[in-house]
């Protein structure tokens, strides 16, 4: 019937993820029963949370985890008729069969201006994890000052303009000049480079010398030890990554955080964005009204070539993605 193409998980990441760790394998795959569909991957989503899932959710051997845009190319399943396009959770493979079953059908009216990679990014997980965390664990309201680290990332670009659309003033830091004047451009009203500041702590009070009132944290470990301390009293705090541990072979130690958390009453809350599965509608509807009218600015750093997935999600680790990190097959 025809061949695909996959990236399996040859060896469990030590540390910082290698080229060998990856293996890529070709299989045949059996014609379709009854019920079932071809797909073949148009977009892969690149995500930090390969990272820390792969010794939770895979074994040594197992295709690597991950969701796509895949267009249906054969069906024998009324639903997802020839030339339909889906979002799915199929991992890293050019081509797979499916019953149906974890398929998200595509709106037909999706707009032909918009790219449908969109839905991996600003437009579908990483949009309505900055959605939800934003107005369900923030509750964030006008006039306050939010802070958003890894801001130039696919969760943190869209919090900021979030947070901007609902009256706050916004504060983000990234690792580049090129991402800090990414980030000015998405209406960010304070930026910074927090790898040539001379001091964290300084360059925060600085951004907001009234401290900030919530903390979008993808980042963790030493960034938030000090971050906490800047924040308001009864602030709150969604956790929403580390990936400055992500890759640590040794636990960092501290500085803890409790006596902080208990002098300025603060609220700290991690989140799976899944938590709000049966509100996903709202939050894509919302989602893409904001890009339609401009106030959501998309930006995608794109590489094409299914075999340049490793390469791909290791820059991503290292920062050198700005915006939603996606792979063009």
């Amino acid at each position: 019937m025809g061949r695909a193409k996959s990236w399996i998980l040859k060896k469990y990441f030590d540390g910082f993820p290698k080229l060998s760790d990856f293996e890529l394998k070709e299989v045949d795959l059996p014609k379709l029963k009854d019920g079932e569909v071809l797909l073949e991957s148009v977009f892969f989503s690149v995500d930090p949370y390969l990272r820390p899932y792969s010794k939770l959710y895979m074994k040594e051997g197992d295709v690597i985890i991950g969701s796509q845009v895949a267009k249906v190319v054969e069906s024998k399943n009324p639903t997802y008729p020839v030339g339909v396009f889906v979002v799915s959770n199929s991992g890293w493979r050019t081509h797979f069969i499916s019953d149906g079953q974890g398929l998200f059908l595509m709106s037909p009216d999706w707009p032909a201006k918009l790219s449908r990679s969109l839905a991996l990014g600003t437009i579908g997980m990483p949009g309505l994890t900055a959605y939800f965390a934003l107005l369900e664990i923030c509750r964030i309201k006008p006039g306050e000052t939010v802070l958003i680290n890894a801001a130039a990332g696919a969760v943190g670009s869209v919090a900021g303009q979030i947070a901007k659309i609902h009256g706050c003033k916004v504060v983000g830091c990234a690792g580049s000049e090129e991402k800090v004047a990414y980030l000015k451009e998405l209406g960010f009203d304070e930026v910074f480079n927090y790898k040539t500041v001379k001091s964290l702590k300084e360059a925060l009070q600085k951004a907001s010398p009234d401290g900030y009132d919530c903390y979008f944290d993808n980042v963790g470990g030493e960034f938030s030890s000090v971050a906490l301390e800047q924040m308001k009293k009864f602030g709150r705090i969604a956790v929403c990554g580390a990936i400055s541990l992500y890759n640590d072979t040794v636990p960092q130690k501290g500085p803890y955080i409790q006596m902080t958390m208990i002098l300025k009453e603060l609220r700290m809350e991690g989140f799976v964005v899944s938590r709000w599965a049966n509100r996903k509608d709202e939050g894509l509807k919302a989602l893409l009204k904001w890009v339609e009218e401009g106030k959501i600015k998309c930006h995608e750093h794109v590489t094409a070539g299914f075999e340049n997935m490793p390469a791909a999600f290791m820059g991503m680790l290292k920062g050198e993605n700005t915006g939603k990190a996606i792979i063009k097959v």
